[in-house]
């Protein structure tokens, strides 16, 4: 989630050049999802997704996902408009082996012991992304006024999460519930700034942050589908 700034939003623009950024928002964001599906199916077949598992399993978990969080940082960073267009697609592109790596472990305890749930999380996902999309294009809502609530949120999650690590405490059902919302809300502010606030040359960084947030509600809505086979 990254809202853009400048004195020329796309929505200033021309119907065709907004169509465009759109297109190609949406276009980038169906491709990275199939990349990082692609990735995923390599982790897999050739047991990386094993190693990774057994890895994160064995280290301390705060280390794995603070070297995520660096790492997503960076990419998201550097795929800002701002960079050299080059620049912001090898950003994407790392960003989704970042996100595809981190999403391993909890991928592998799904497919082994939890047969059928990864394709069911992804169809509730696919489907919750699509209500909301509709939602903001349907009624051309500004989301924007909820960027300091959505960040003092994101921060407070963290915060749990760090501290239910460290002290060894499970975040149950209604956390991953509240984190589903959370996510939903992500989509609705990043498909809002799709239509009044990004750049015409930000379309890189709008689909890795739609990218990001649909990959959040994945992660959650999967945790939500594990925990209700146990």
């Amino acid at each position: 989630m990254f809202e853009q700034t400048s004195p020329i939003p796309v929505a200033q623009t021309t119907v065709q050049r907004r169509a465009a950024f759109i297109a190609k928002t949406y276009r980038l964001l169906f491709l990275s999802i199939l990349a990082f599906a692609g990735v995923e199916y390599v982790l897999f077949t050739t047991g990386i997704a094993q190693r990774v598992a057994d890895f994160a399993f064995n280290t301390n978990w705060l280390l794995f996902m603070g070297g995520f969080i660096l790492l997503a940082s960076l990419s998201r960073r550097f795929a800002r408009s701002g960079s050299s267009t080059p620049t912001q697609y090898a950003a994407l592109g790392a960003y989704i082996v970042f996100e595809a790596v981190f999403f391993a472990p909890l991928l592998f305890i799904a497919d082994s012991y939890f047969p059928g749930v990864i394709s069911s999380a992804a169809a509730i996902t696919v489907i919750g992304f699509a209500v909301l999309t509709g939602i903001v294009f349907v009624t051309r809502k500004d989301f924007s006024f909820m960027r300091t609530a959505l960040m003092w949120i994101g921060f407070g999650a963290l915060g749990l999460i760090i501290a239910s690590v460290l002290f060894g405490f499970q975040l149950g059902t209604a956390f991953s519930i509240g984190m589903v919302v959370f996510a939903g809300a992500t989509i609705l502010y990043d498909t809002s700034n799709i239509l009044h606030r990004y750049p015409e040359d930000a379309y890189v960084g709008a689909a890795i942050d739609l990218f990001a947030s649909v990959a959040l509600m994945f992660w959650y809505v999967l945790r939500l589908l594990m925990s209700g086979r146990r």
